[in-house]
């Protein structure tokens, strides 16, 4: 549905029931074209306001709204991006964590935002990133020694009355209004919820230790010193995985608040690497549903340039001097 600063053609048919949630059907055996003048939210109601194509016919539709909490955690080290902090990184003109951020302020049904920052870095992260994060509401919150330790601290922070809970990480700025909604629609079907993609490419096991192999020269050694060496580590293979029923795990993944709630607070000395994990080790059920190839997280200076070439933004090297401000 277009937002309140939006108008284009729409079907009744396609528009949420006001009970159910589900899609109205038609008058007759057609269903209803109108123009959607506006989008506005009264009482956690969304009502769409129509003008019919037919002739002197104007309507309202009203649904439920899901109020939805969002958890950034952003105390990660960038350890694989270099020295450089990936968060902070210009992205179009704007760090690459305010880009993330800003995709939730622009949705109606998230009602609060909380960005986890690095525990032993925080005053440094409040200076750098908390003007601009307060600007848009969002609170800050003090992470811990792991992700799940951030994740548990964000989560003490949520407010109550909450229908559900979306975490996300930071460094994934190519998040759409597509996945995100189907995101939505599933979770009022099933409480824990996590986009994913499928594995295409065949999967190998190998050792955990490598073998290295390195070009030496003696030579060139005692002048150039060991740095100018050429190695490879090589794994040795131990077996094919099957592929089949595969997925890699994505985020936003989206949670009953009083679920992850608790599964955090019975969590102890465990790390978990995602939170649908944290489920699964308590025997929850989790869901997954197609996610987007574009929704990438940046964990390497090449994911850096690919998710700019996804977003259609340069660095700020690349733009003009009068528009890197």
């Amino acid at each position: 549905m277009p937002n309140s600063t939006q108008a284009g053609v729409a079907e009744l048919a396609d528009a949420p029931d006001s009970k159910s949630g589900s899609r109205l059907g038609s008058m007759g055996s057609s269903p209803i074209s109108g123009i959607a003048l506006k989008t506005i939210r009264w009482n956690q109601i969304k009502v769409y306001s129509f003008i019919c194509l037919s002739p002197n016919i104007t309507f309202s539709i009203y649904t439920d709204m899901v109020n939805i909490g969002v958890i950034i955690p952003a105390a990660g080290c960038s350890t694989r991006f270099g020295n450089r902090n990936k968060l902070a990184e210009d992205l179009g003109g704007r760090p690459m964590l305010l880009r993330t951020v800003e995709f939730f302020t622009k949705r109606e049904d998230v009602t609060e935002i909380i960005v986890v920052g690095p525990q032993d870095s925080f005053a440094d992260f409040q200076d750098k990133f908390a003007p601009a994060l307060s600007f848009h509401g969002v609170t800050i919150a003090k992470g811990g020694l792991h992700r799940c330790d951030s994740v548990a601290n964000g989560l003490r922070h949520i407010s109550e009355g909450l229908d559900r809970v979306a975490i996300h990480d930071g460094a994934r700025p190519a998040l759409t209004n597509i996945l995100f909604d189907r995101l939505v629609l599933a979770s009022k079907e099933f409480d824990a919820v996590a986009p994913a993609i499928r594995i295409s490419g065949t999967i190998k096991k190998t050792n955990k230790t490598p073998e290295r192999v390195g070009d030496e020269d003696a030579i060139a050694d005692s002048i150039l010193g060991t740095s100018s060496q050429t190695k490879v580590d090589a794994y040795e293979v131990k077996e094919t995985i099957d592929r089949t029923d595969v997925w890699e795990i994505q985020t936003p993944q989206m949670f009953c608040p009083s679920l992850i709630l608790n599964a955090y607070c019975k969590l102890g000395d465990s790390n978990c690497t995602d939170d649908s994990e944290v489920l699964e080790k308590q025997g929850q059920p989790v869901f997954l549903i197609e996610g987007e190839s574009r929704n990438i997280k940046v964990t390497t200076p090449s994911d850096f340039n690919l998710i700019k070439a996804i977003l259609g933004v340069r660095g700020e090297k690349d733009r003009q001097a009068h528009k890197r401000f």
